[in-house]
């Protein structure tokens, strides 16, 4: 056997494994030196470590466990819900006193929302023993028995009282479903009599309307009975014993003939303060039934842009921000109650944010954004400055004091120099048309016009005609991106001449007619403002 002399490399690995070894050596000595105080450190940490391990299983666990049961909750609820097709969609409606049906289709965003609150409110009314059947038909695959059902559109609610429809007009979340379904279907007024009842009752409900009666008669409590008829949102409940009363409203005041609102939120507790009488029962619950701050959903949005609270600030944010911005929202809209609805809007949803933002030209906006109308006047009102409580604060109290400025559409202002018509916008209209001393041809247009391009190439051959008169001005101003409080037309092409006599009162021109012919016309106008002039002068 031949002995190999030991390489460089070997003797480098060599090397290596003596530094690691007396590396390790000076840590385990230097541990050493406090055995007893490193373990009890070493321990703690470990500890530490599994109690947190603990805690995040125990934290998923629970949240796995939640889902579980909700699931089943729902799986059960989605159950009770027969499904009606072409076969039995009649026989089943027939046969039954009570149906509430819901017309969907599968595709339908709205459909998917509604459908298991709709589901779990099935569950609701079966627990509570109600007499209705809960059904639901999918129109889009059986058209035939959406049409024999009056379904039009998705999704649809539908009440069915002895196979003679009307229409839903309750709220969409499950326990609204099931307050409209109770008040339908049996007595609209819950009266209860014990402490046991008022604790049971107040599991179920979240939200309700509670009146305390010395007796459940007399002309109060038949104002209440009224109101709760008429009244198609909030479940109604009376009491008369004090102790019931104070579990279901802890401020309830000692005397008889109480009225308050209880909702689901930071503000739980509204008193009433009015005289019972139905109409203004109606009123307290329309302007006080809403939370301090609304968030617009697809569901809710019919009932919001139908709230008697007229004057409305919205706030559009991520749906983030608007969590961070909640509390003092909140502490802001305590202050305008029912006099200011405060409502919230995800800037990430095109269909609800949209529509709005596009009023302000801010549909591109990714920034928090924070307008308001006053629905009485149609005004739109934009806060320009940055969106803080205190500023949010102001803002609503211009609103509602009627100081805000209102806002209007501009864009941003153009060069005009040498232009034969000159471009007007929402910031320039005054200047340019109104305050002009001259005569001027104004053409109002879209983009989305079809004929349009056309009138806007003959108004282009027009001020080509007309270039060498000194008393008359041709402008265009586009209808869609700019506004002005004293331009209002509802028709496009629109052409205006605005003589220089009378801005206030325009003439309205054809633009149907031959270009030949509005040259006539402007001509004949010319003339008559000339001579109306050279008049004034004598």
């Amino acid at each position: 056997m031949i002995l190999r002399k030991p390489t460089s490399r070997f003797i480098l690995l060599a090397f290596t494994l003596l530094l690691l070894f007396g590396f390790f050596a000076i840590i385990i000595n230097s541990s050493e030196t406090n055995p007893a105080e490193n373990d009890d450190d070493d321990f703690e940490g470990l500890e530490e470590l599994l109690a947190l391990d603990e805690e995040e299983e125990n934290q998923q666990q629970d949240g796995d466990n939640l889902r579980t049961s909700e699931a089943k909750v729902l799986t059960k609820a989605q159950r009770i819900v027969l499904e009606l097709s072409n076969d039995n969609s009649e026989r089943v409606i027939e046969q039954n006193e009570y149906v509430l049906l819901l017309g969907y289709a599968p595709w339908c965003a709205r459909s998917a929302e509604l459908m298991p609150q709709f589901a779990e409110a099935a569950n609701s009314l079966k627990e509570l023993g109600s007499p209705i059947l809960m059904a639901k038909l999918d129109a889009d695959r059986y058209p035939k028995a959406a049409s024999v059902l009056q379904i039009k559109g998705f999704p649809t609610l539908l009440l069915f009282v002895n196979g003679t429809s009307q229409a839903y007009t309750g709220g969409f979340t499950s326990e609204e479903i099931v307050i409209w379904v109770q008040k339908k279907t049996g007595v609209p007024v819950i009266n209860i009599n014990s402490l046991n009842e008022a604790k049971e009752f107040l599991k179920k409900h979240h939200m309700f309307i509670v009146g305390r009666f010395e007796k459940f008669e007399g002309p109060a409590y038949e104002e209440f009975f009224k109101a709760a008829s008429d009244d198609n949102e909030f479940q109604f409940v009376g009491v008369s014993d004090i102790e019931a009363a104070t579990i279901l409203f802890p401020d309830i005041k000692p005397s008889n003939n109480f009225l308050g609102l209880v909702k689901d939120e930071e503000e739980r507790y509204t008193i009433y303060e009015g005289t019972f009488e139905r109409e203004r029962i109606l009123h307290f619950l329309e302007h006080n039934k809403f939370p301090l701050v609304t968030k617009l959903t697809e569901m809710n949005s019919i009932r919001v842009y139908s709230s008697p609270v007229k004057r409305q600030v919205l706030i559009f944010a991520e749906d983030d921000e608007l969590q961070n911005l909640l509390e003092p929202l909140q502490n802001v809209a305590k202050k305008f109650k029912s006099k200011v609805m405060f409502i919230s809007i995800d800037i990430a949803n095109e269909n609800l944010a949209k529509p709005f933002l596009s009023l302000f030209s801010l549909e591109e906006s990714d920034r928090t954004v924070v307008a308001a109308f006053d629905n009485g006047m149609s005004s739109k009102f934009l806060l320009e400055s940055d969106p803080t409580p205190s500023n949010i604060e102001e803002f609503g109290r211009g609103l509602y004091d009627g100081t805000l400025s209102p806002y209007f559409r501009s864009q941003p202002i153009p060069n005009n120099e040498g232009a034969s018509i000159q471009v007007a916008v929402g910031r320039t209209f005054d200047d340019l048309v109104l305050k002009n001393p001259n005569n001027v041809f104004l053409e109002v247009h879209t983009p989305w016009c079809i004929t349009c391009e056309t009138t806007s190439k003959n108004v282009e051959k027009l001020a080509k005609h007309f270039k060498d008169f000194d008393n008359i001005v041709f402008a265009r101003i586009d209808a869609s991106a700019n506004e002005h409080p004293k331009l209002q037309v509802d028709d496009y092409p629109t052409l205006l001449f605005y003589p220089a006599a009378d801005k206030s009162n325009p003439i309205k021109l054809s633009s149907k007619g031959s270009l030949k012919d509005l040259a006539k016309n402007i001509s004949k106008l010319l003339k008559s403002e000339e001579q109306a002039r050279s008049k004034d002068e004598l």
